[in-house]
């Protein structure tokens, strides 16, 4: 397959994966298209993306709060939107192996709210950051990609990745590496980002914690976007027929869906514990059918 033909095919598979990827892109390519309009007709464009981006100043955040939503699809250079989107690329692949596609769409905003509570919070409260705060905003998708780094390194600490001129390195290390990395370079520059960084990394480490305990903490976001989506774009319920001992097809209730849903789910826990102690190769061909076959519902 050519790279037109995958990237017509990436484009027509409508994931939330290809979703988050392109969305970035046409926010990004928008806003330089405008910056480019106004460079011509000789007016500032500088103001263009503050209109995106998160603000510190609790006034200022008051009259825009799209913000919070908007600056995590935001960026200003090519360089930015890169790096982000190549950790997003690599880091969410691995993710939709164990979860879904909605808990990558749930946790990218999770993330991206926890970085700008952290970001306001701290410009806010904090002395050394109070006087910036009026003129300070936040732009990226650093925080949404930070959650869902940090949701697979925990998820699976011990499962290794190769990264040139350093070899295979597993992933809870990568992770320690980003946040030690953040933190030493908050007094030297962008320390609104690296805070913002921290507060989607926290979101991810407590997205596994309460995973492992029975609890999907991005549940509350599915509903609420796919049920804004369902009142504007209207979709036909289908219900699943099973089998009864007759041999006779019939549709399951609310109260045996939700039995064979819980059910589905202490037997994906298991195999992530087994991956967690024994690694992924440690699985049957049958368990990895299960895990692949569940990461792919939506």
């Amino acid at each position: 397959m050519s790279f037109t033909q995958e990237l017509k095919y990436s484009w027509k598979t409508k994931n939330n994966f290809n979703i988050l990827i392109y969305l970035n892109l046409i926010v990004f390519i928008g806003i330089k298209l405008i910056e480019l309009i106004y460079f011509f007709i000789g007016e500032n464009p500088l103001e263009i993306v503050s209109w995106f981006a998160v603000p510190a100043d609790l006034n200022t955040l008051i009259v825009r709060p799209w913000t919070i939503i908007s600056y995590m699809f935001t960026h200003e250079n090519f360089l930015h939107i890169l790096f982000n989107l190549l950790a997003f690329y690599w880091f969410a692949r691995m993710f939709l192996m164990y979860f879904s596609q909605r808990q990558l769409l749930s946790i990218y905003i999770i993330g991206g709210l926890s970085g700008a509570l952290f970001y306001i919070v701290a410009f806010n409260l904090i002395t050394v950051f109070n006087k910036y705060s009026e003129i300070s905003i936040a732009i990226g998708a650093s925080a949404s990609v930070m959650a869902v780094v940090f949701s697979i390194a925990l998820l699976v600490p011990n499962n290794s990745v190769y990264l040139l001129f350093f070899g295979e390195i597993k992933l809870k290390y990568i992770a320690f590496g980003f946040i030690v990395l953040d933190l030493v370079s908050i007094p030297l520059s962008n320390a609104g980002g690296h805070i913002a960084h921290i507060g989607g990394a926290f979101s991810g480490a407590l997205f596994v914690y309460f995973y492992r305990k029975g609890t999907d903490i991005t549940i509350w976001l599915s509903r609420l976007i796919y049920g804004i989506k369902e009142f504007f774009i209207p979709q036909k319920k289908l219900r699943i027929k099973v089998n009864t001992a007759k041999n006779q097809a019939r549709y399951e209730n609310d109260e045996e869906y939700n039995a064979r849903k819980k059910a589905e789910q202490e037997e994906i826990n298991a195999i992530l514990d087994k991956i967690s102690r024994s690694g992924y190769e440690s699985l049957s061909d049958e368990e990895k059918v299960k895990l692949f076959n569940m990461s792919n519902r939506k």
